[in-house]
């Protein structure tokens, strides 16, 4: 039995996947103001120019310690000559005969430390050649062996310094700092991409947290179990990471499993094998799946831990929500551009002053660049915001038109004549009072709001909302307005149950904290009504604002993918696509739910086919153009998009385009939208303006991409957002396809500013995680031309 939860070789690159268009002739922008950006890429100065050859590696008796693996291998280094080892496969330039009668090339025997004699058993299964693919995984190594010399020590993927740890001793946390890098052939060289990360580690083990369960609940177990099932945890004496998927009260450390040499139990196990003394004999075990890599490398069986020895890593949401802590942590993980770049050459300075690293790397004929490579970039030209009256605001790099509203009106808004607000009793004449400012702040918009029906509610239970939303949705008003004292989880669940499901209507919930601050905060309370106002608007099928767009007939379609929050295997998307915006402010959208690892295509294709049928009742034809967004796609899913999700969807649409008399069929972009990226640019020591596209050099040559930073941050450093085309037969080029994203990042209404998306994308994440985190289930129909979402 294996109870522990060994990963084997944790491969580090993906499968490059050929997703660059055919026929495309070039993917570099024209337009805008060309500057010169630094990044977070080193280059690799000495293309190594050799043959790998791989061999596996086997120990007779097992020996399951990656690291007393490397520690008996190394004591035949003089025999092996430069190789680099993960614990399963050995490569190295040298070549090994085979034995005779063998299938292994090397019979090697060691003694462990306890005196067995340890079997080494190597035989040589491929090789890899220059051009190879897995040549950057072997670089990856590596480079991974080299940081090793750096002192830092490996948590799951990355390496992190853990000398330099910051404690936040309040918080019983300590804040890890560490690289993240990746070696990859980018357009012409193969760079290093280097970026600073945070591990959160937290001084609590499960056994803490166990203790603190019983304390203060009465059914401890459920309450035990919601707090870490599905949590990552941190073994520190193997270094190795798990998820935690059950807990078994049964178990507890003094049970046995089955071992080659019989059965054994869990505290003897760890006392032989790790010299640790389990103190508390009567605790649970943690319960973690094998992941799907270590059944295909024959690990089936359940892997059990102890509490007491298992940390628990990242954060809670209780963490996230405490704003001091992150105020706290924002302090060290929100580095300036300038700062990011001296930590990024010190850490080029530790690799090349550190003499195992330089060895390292000399062996295998690998130089890294001392200087961050600089590169072209272009500065989108601004945009125009188009307000009532066709008044233009040129947006600055601020990238912020909020005090535009102060005296100018929307770019077309919808009077609110019936509506309702649901009230506490005793918090009337504050919500009155609310009420009346956002009255008046609409007036200064030109927008008329009549003075609503007040429902008084008694009490603030989940019920009575219920039954005031059902007696305000009978007489039909446009939009509810509904007043919870504080932010409540549930409550807000019940809320949007009611608006979204049961009685559909558009629905906006606020809380006291917001409308009604204390003394000391109610300065702002007038820009807070008055974006209150611009929500409302935009959820009636108003339009605060518009961008000039060139293009007619274009549809814009954002996809986004968001967990439940429930079900771990189940997921949301959602579709929203825009009608025109050239003549309409209207808007579709659609959800759909999934299960964990289920294709989308089918959903994703009869969403869209719902979301052409809206435009056709709408303007009476189908698009011209659609461009399609795709958000919520990992690295390791790419291929699977690439090759299945866009051929289907553009099948499914060039039938219904043919079957409407088109026999082009039907003409689209699909553009793979990427925010967890690690690239990073600076222009002159500091944060990029939002507009900088990059679109060469660091851009991958297997792909038609692009960088863009559209949006302005205040503090830290920017981080550039990644469009992959994966298909376009739109008739436009690599340019117009870059203005058009960034035109498409100015709209979205629940923020008078640019954001890192297009908005349609951002409004698909909005509904996605509205429905995974408090509805559950898809939405009334009747509300899918409206941004009921924001």
């Amino acid at each position: 039995g294996d109870p522990r939860g060994s990963v084997r070789g944790r491969r580090l690159i993906t499968d490059i996947v050929h997703s660059r268009p055919q026929g495309l002739a070039t993917k570099i922008g024209t337009s805008g103001i060309r500057i010169t950006v630094q990044t977070n890429y080193f280059k690799i100065v000495k293309r190594p120019n050799w043959t790998i050859y791989q061999y596996r590696v086997d120990f007779i008796p097992e020996v399951d310690n990656t690291r007393l693996r490397r520690a008996l291998l190394h004591e035949h280094r003089s025999l092996l000559g430069g190789y680099i080892f993960d614990g399963t496969i050995l490569f190295s330039s040298n070549y090994f005969k085979a034995l005779p009668n063998s299938p292994y090339v090397l019979d090697l025997v060691t003694r462990s430390r306890a005196g067995e004699l340890i079997k080494i058993k190597i035989k040589h299964v491929g090789s890899v050649e220059t051009a190879d693919n897995q040549q950057f995984q072997v670089l990856n190594l590596i480079l991974r062996r080299a940081m090793e010399g750096l002192n830092l020590q490996l948590v799951s993927r990355n390496y992190f310094d853990a000398q330099a740890k910051i404690n936040l001793e309040n918080y019983r946390l300590e804040l890890w700092p560490g690289y993240q890098t990746s070696i990859r052939q980018h357009e012409n060289d193969i760079l290093l991409c280097a970026e600073i990360a945070h591990k959160v580690m937290r001084t609590d083990t499960l056994y803490n947290i166990l203790s603190e369960a019983i304390r203060d609940n009465d059914d401890f177990q459920t309450a035990f179990k919601r707090q870490v099932i599905g949590m990552v945890v941190l073994t520190d004496y193997n270094n190795k990471t798990y998820r935690v998927d059950d807990i078994d009260f049964n178990a507890s450390p003094s049970s046995k499993f089955a071992q080659k040499e019989g059965e054994i139990s869990y505290c003897e196990y760890y006392k032989t094998r790790y010299n640790i003394t389990i103190r508390d004999l009567k605790q649970p075990l943690v319960v973690s799946r094998p992941t799907e890599k270590n059944i295909r490398g024959g690990d089936d069986k359940l892997i059990m831990l102890i509490p007491e020895l298992a940390r628990a890593t990242g954060m809670t949401d209780s963490m996230r929500a405490n704003f001091r802590l992150m105020k706290a942590m924002s302090e060290y993980t929100r580095l300036t551009p300038d700062r990011r770049i001296e930590r990024l050459r010190t850490f080029n300075q530790r690799l090349k002053s550190s003499k195992s690293s330089m060895e390292l790397m000399k062996s295998w004929h690998i130089e890294l660049d001392t200087t961050l490579v600089e590169i072209p970039a272009r500065v989108l030209p601004p945009q125009n915001i188009v307000l009532g009256n066709n008044k233009r605001y040129l947006c600055d790099s601020r990238a912020d038109w909020a005090n535009e509203f102060r005296n100018s009106s929307m770019f077309s808004q919808v009077d609110i004549k019936r509506w309702l607000v649901i009230t506490p009793r005793r918090n009337i004449n504050e919500t009155q009072d609310f009420i009346k400012m956002c009255i008046r702040a609409a007036a200064g918009m030109k927008m008329k709001i009549a003075d609503p029906r007040y429902d008084e509610i008694n009490d603030d239970r989940n019920a009575t909302y219920s039954q005031a939303i059902d007696n305000a949705v009978s007489r039909d008003p446009q939009i509810v307005m509904i007043v919870m004292k504080a932010p409540n989880e549930e409550k807000y669940s019940c809320i949007k149950k009611r608006t979204c499901v049961d009685r559909p209507v558009p629905s906006q919930v606020v809380t006291l904290k917001t409308i009604a601050p204390r003394p000391e905060k109610s300065a702002g309370l007038m820009s807070i009504a008055t974006k209150v106002v611009i929500q409302m608007n935009a959820k009636l099928m108003g339009a605060p604002w518009m961008v000039e767009l060139p293009l007619r007939g274009l549809m814009t379609v954002g996809f986004d993918v968001c967990h439940s929050a429930k079900n771990k295997n189940k997921s949301f998307g959602a579709l929203v696509a825009t009608m025109d915006m050239k003549t309409s402010c209207r808007y579709f959208s659609s959800v759909s739910e999934h299960l964990k690892g289920q294709e989308l295509s089918d959903q994703m294709s009869i969403n869209m086919t719902c979301a052409l049928k809206a435009y056709r009742e709408h303007h009476g034809t189908l698009p011209e153009r659609i461009l399609f967004f795709r958000d919520g796609v990992g690295d390791g899913q790419l291929h699977q998009v690439v090759n299945t999700e866009v051929k289907f969807l553009k099948e499914k649409m060039d039938e219904i385009y043919k079957s409407a008399g088109m026999q082009d069929g039907c003409r689209m972009a699909f553009l793979v939208v990427a925010k967890r990226i690690n690239t990073r640019y600076f222009t002159n020591k500091r944060n990029p303006v939002p507009g900088t596209v990059v679109d060469d050099i660091i851009t991958l040559p297997e792909r038609y991409d692009f960088f863009l930073v559209s949006q302005a941050v205040r503090q830290g450093t920017v981080s550039p957002t990644n469009y992959n085309v994966i298909h376009d037969n739109m008739g436009l080029n690599a340019d117009k396809l870059q203005i058009l994203s960034y035109k498409m990042t100015h709209m979205y209404y629940n923020y008078s500013g640019t954001c890192r998306v297009p908005a349609v994308c951002q409004y698909a994440h909005k509904l996605a995680f509205l429905v995974a985190e408090s509805i559950n289930r898809a939405p009334d129909a009747g509300l899918e031309n409206q941004l009921y979402f924001l």
